[in-house]
């Protein structure tokens, strides 16, 4: 695995344009709107590619042909070496052949590790444990009966600024996706929730690209079980319909809470795919 230098990222948009599933975070990355990484097989005619977004999602996509990238990939999704910097989630384009490698290289590395599959996620940070992504797209009408449902806004919701950026430190929080208040106030969009003074729940474009938003919500821990992520959500999908964006969704389906908050707003499943828990450290 070679890393690409940064000059050459606008050359790998038009691989990434063709991949039929969300990848808003590795264009931001390329992009250059987040210091992310990005691997390639080949410095001058580069034909397949890694890109590791700062929050820790992960993408492989392109040719399966050269034999020392994917043997790169193998050692460093099982941090052979020690060169992986941080946990990921790591997901491949569906359309190629990367998912099934990717399968062989856990299988490998899990049996070869003593864990049994019935045991991936409790069987400690050397199991590469395997879930499964889902990307949703709104059905209006569905939002539209939800918010009549809902009934008039709460008047605690106000845009997220940057105050509210630097007070969000823990969890799915603005500054993971942006360089620093003054980015995301000059280009991005959000909601919180506010409660006795402080910030109860927030929902925010943790990526924006063209006329699409992808939404990153998070509720304090204090404050989880009274429907404020909807609550947030809400105030920030309607933000969307009225600028003419499009909302995105994309969640593990194991994560049965924003699963069905997703459909609670409107959203339906339309693909899903493997998605990798790369785990990190001892």
């Amino acid at each position: 695995m070679i890393e690409l230098d940064t000059g050459k990222y606008a050359l790998v948009l038009p691989l990434l344009d063709s991949i039929e599933i969300n990848t808003l975070f590795a264009r931001a990355v390329l992009e250059q709107t987040v210091t992310g990484r990005v691997f390639t097989d080949n410095a001058d005619v580069p034909g397949a590619y890694y890109i590791v977004h700062p929050y820790g999602m992960s993408l492989v996509f392109g040719g399966t042909g050269n034999h020392g990238f994917t043997r790169g990939v193998s050692d460093y999704i099982t941090d052979k070496n020690g060169t992986r910097q941080m946990a990921e989630w790591l997901q491949a384009d569906p359309s190629g052949e990367w998912a099934d490698i990717i399968d062989d290289v856990v299988a490998s590395h899990n049996s070869a590790a003593g864990l049994d599959a019935g045991l991936q996620g409790q069987a400690g940070s050397r199991v590469i444990q395997q879930d499964t992504r889902v990307n949703f797209a709104l059905d209006q009408s569905a939002f539209a009966a939800a918010k009549d449902k809902a009934g008039r806004p709460d008047t605690r919701i106000i845009r997220l600024n940057a105050e509210h950026f630097t007070a969000l430190e823990q969890g799915v929080v603005p500054r993971y996706f942006w360089r620093d208040a003054e980015h995301f106030t000059a280009e991005g969009a959000g909601f919180v929730l506010l409660e006795d003074g402080g910030i109860a729940a927030a929902a925010f474009s943790s990526c924006l690209y063209g006329n699409q938003l992808e939404i990153g919500i998070e509720t304090m821990q204090d404050h989880r079980g009274k429907g404020y992520a909807f609550a947030v959500s809400l105030a920030l999908i309607d933000y969307c319909l009225s600028q003419g964006l499009e909302p995105v969704w994309a969640c593990r389906l194991e994560n049965t809470g924003s699963y069905r908050l997703a459909h609670k707003l409107g959203f339906r499943p339309v693909v899903t795919l493997p998605y990798y828990r790369l785990a990190y450290g001892a």
